[in-house]
């Protein structure tokens, strides 16, 4: 994938399962992303896709294999690993009574960023994420775009060489979620390698160059999105989808 780059993510071998479970929820998984890539994990509900990113960011460990993130192994308290990566999570992961100038000056020193660090890059994220004017208010007064905006903000406020993205516009309304893929993309351009996953398909085509889709825990296809699409004779995400996982409901 992406040959010639080095590795962002390598998987290799990796089993997991949780420990009230007598089905692994993985066995012998390897995978590869490249870096500076933009990278799309799918799935139907169930297929492992939260797990995995947990996995790749280190908030589980493999029970067999290692995973590693720009080359070092993840899952072992290693700190200097939790600098090089950036997670935006589905659910909101702020303060809700605070500003966003306070969760970013708070998420900042978290990271390790000094004041005046912190200070720049508050400045900098406030104003290409269109936050600047609500910027000492409490966040539990935005709409949930605007809440979305201070998420993707707090994920990258130490420019992490590697950003994890778990439904990062979910629940916004089309010009939000137009502006949010944008800076994406301008980070991607910048070198950021983007792990994306999303129930929102058509959105996916616009961002991802390289996908995997998995089920039941194992990797269906992967590969760079057109040639996945041409391997299968499919020409949208969605149509590939289904036919590879399934009509049925998978609640």
């Amino acid at each position: 994938m992406a040959l010639g780059r080095p590795l962002a993510i390598n998987i290799e071998h990796m089993g997991f399962r949780y420990p009230d479970n007598e089905k692994a929820s993985f066995a012998n998984l390897n995978l590869e992303v490249a870096e500076g890539t933009r990278f799309g994990l799918f799935g139907p509900n169930g297929a492992g896709k939260t797990t995995l990113m947990n996995l790749m960011t280190g908030v589980l460990c493999p029970n067999e294999g290692n995973i590693k993130l720009l080359g070092q192994e993840t899952g072992k308290q290693n700190k200097e690993v939790n600098k090089l990566f950036g997670f935006v999570p589905q659910d909101f992961s702020f303060y809700q009574e605070l500003s966003p100038t306070q969760n970013l000056e708070f998420f900042g020193a978290w990271a390790g960023l000094n004041q005046q660090q912190i200070t720049d890059r508050t400045n900098e994220l406030l104003h290409i994420l269109g936050l600047e004017d609500v910027r000492n208010k409490p966040v539990e007064k935005f709409s949930g775009g605007m809440k979305r905006r201070v998420n993707l903000a707090i994920g990258v406020i130490h420019n992490p060489q590697v950003l994890f993205l778990d439904e990062p516009t979910v629940g916004v309304d089309v010009h939000t979620r137009a502006a949010i893929i944008g800076y994406l993309h301008e980070l991607n351009k910048s070198g950021t390698t983007l792990i994306y996953t999303s129930h929102q398909l058509n959105e996916a085509e616009d961002l991802c160059e390289y996908i995997a889709m998995i089920d039941e825990g194992n990797i269906i296809t992967q590969g760079h999105i057109n040639e996945v699409l041409k391997t299968h004779d499919h020409h949208s995400l969605e149509d590939l989808f289904i036919n590879l996982t399934g009509k049925a409901y998978r609640d």
